[in-house]
């Protein structure tokens, strides 16, 4: 794995933390230099948001996908990151590199044993071979279903179709995959994430980054305290866990919705290009309203619900279901589903348990609950039940869209919360990406079908 730092707020963290602090107290913006003792008069004592003006970016290489899901992206919401593409990245899965994967193993997993180690690797082997066999027929189907559901599809889109077959097939690869992210964040944020790494690579990262810090800041070493480290790993539940179904659509329950009464629908130009809501006075309201859902996705879908960090999220659970979207259904791949599921499980009874969790298919099916403010909500499914959106996560938002209207009303204003901007104003905003649907349906007939690419 490759950590670099890439960028940093161009004035030193413990003179900006001292600017910061000493603003609270006096009556002029103090000078930048005048430094206090950071450590004992703001760290040590809890005062943090004085340090949180500072920041870094890092870029992270040769990473697993599971480590971010289920690492680096799992708890905290206090980074921004933007991570290689499952979708556009052909070569992650047409060329793996077996060895590089074998290494990554045996690194941070060094007491695994030649048995597991062998599992591991011919469950990882099996994935491939099946999306391998089947991607060249998975490729003609999806232009089928761009050919039936998009009538205005431009050459970007029919462009697209081999990534669409990708994007489906790759359930049967396994999240141990490499990738690669930008990663920022603050030097609090940081600080928190070293102590509380729970996974050997994320526990790595985190180590690198601060030592990648402190090479440039010396004096801020306090920061990094490896006495109050995480001793423990955590892994979630996979043991005993057999296969159960294979399913082809998410689920989604309707918890609670809390506030309605208050609610006030956005309008589309506080939202879009520039998201407005969490800055409007007239909007408040709306951040105090919530709606709690509990949800099973596939792996693949709960690393897209993680780029919504206004979210909030429980703890994944696998369920030992397995997501099989359109394409694999119309294949017939049941059967290869079972036996990658199987293989998975048979591997993961001799792993340990932080290894077990990255191997996981990205078809493997998790359910958490989630709960996001009606701004934060409208936000997530302006995204979401775009046609742009993988067909997985766009159903999702379609089954919250449904249970509203069943607990509610399909005239609550609430409804507005679960709409595209083009079902606004007739008009695709993602312009040359726009999708191909048939946008005059908004006026005649349902605009939130069931889609299969």
């Amino acid at each position: 794995m490759e950590i670099k730092l890439f960028a940093k707020t161009d004035i030193d963290p413990l003179d900006l933390a001292s600017l910061a602090a000493g603003n609270c107290y006096q009556d002029k913006i103090p000078e930048i230099g005048k430094r206090l003792n950071v450590k004992d008069k703001l760290f040590d004592v809890g005062h943090h948001t004085t340090i949180q003006h500072h920041a870094a970016t890092f870029g992270l290489e040769g990473v697993a996908v599971g480590d971010i899901t289920f690492g680096m992206h799992l708890a905290s919401p206090f980074y921004n990151s933007d991570q290689r593409s499952g979708r556009y990245c052909a070569k992650m899965f047409l060329e793996p590199d077996y060895g590089k994967i074998e290494s990554y193993v045996k690194e941070f997993w060094p007491d695994i044993s030649n048995n597991a180690l062998v599992l591991a690797m011919d469950y990882i082997k099996t994935g491939v071979d099946i999306y391998h066999s089947n991607i060249g027929a998975a490729t003609e189907i999806a232009g089928n279903f761009v050919a039936e559901e998009r009538p205005f599809a431009s050459s970007v889109i029919k462009g697209n179709i081999p990534k669409y077959a990708q994007e489906q097939m790759r359930m049967f690869i396994s999240v141990i995959f490499p990738t690669a992210l930008i990663f920022t964040v603050n030097n609090g944020a940081l600080a928190a994430m070293y102590e509380s790494a729970w996974t050997p690579a994320m526990k790595h990262i985190t180590e690198e980054m601060a030592r990648l810090y402190t090479e440039k800041y010396p004096e801020t070493s306090f920061m990094f305290n490896k006495e109050r480290r995480r001793k423990s790993d955590w892994a979630t539940t996979i043991k005993d866990i057999p296969p159960r179904e294979i399913k082809h659509k998410p689920s989604l329950e309707l918890l609670d919705i809390f506030g309605e009464e208050n609610f006030s629908p956005p309008d589309s130009d506080i939202m879009h290009p520039v998201d407005k809501l969490r800055f409007t006075p007239e909007m408040m309201e709306n951040s105090i309203g919530d709606i709690k859902t509990k949800i099973e996705i596939s792996v693949a879908t709960m690393g897209q619900d993680q780029r919504h960090r206004t979210i909030s999220r429980g703890v994944p659970k696998f369920t030992g279901n397995f997501y099989a979207p359109p394409i694999l259904k119309k294949l017939n791949l049941e059967k290869k589903a079972f036996e990658i599921m199987n293989r998975w499980f048979e591997a993961s009874k001799v792993a340990p348990d932080t290894l077990a969790m990255v191997l996981a298919p990205y078809g493997a099916m998790v359910s958490y609950v989630k709960s996001g403010s009606f701004n934060a909500t409208a936000h997530e499914q302006a995204k979401r039940l775009c046609w742009s959106a993988q067909e997985e996560i766009y159903h999702l938002g379609r089954l919250q869209r449904l249970a509203i209207e069943k607990k509610i009303s399909k005239k609550s204003p609430i409804i507005s919360l679960f709409e595209p901007p083009c079902y606004k104003k007739g008009i695709c905003s993602e312009g040359g990406r726009y999708c191909g649907r048939d946008i005059k349906v908004r006026e005649t007939g349902d605009y939130f079908p069931k889609r299969r690419v």
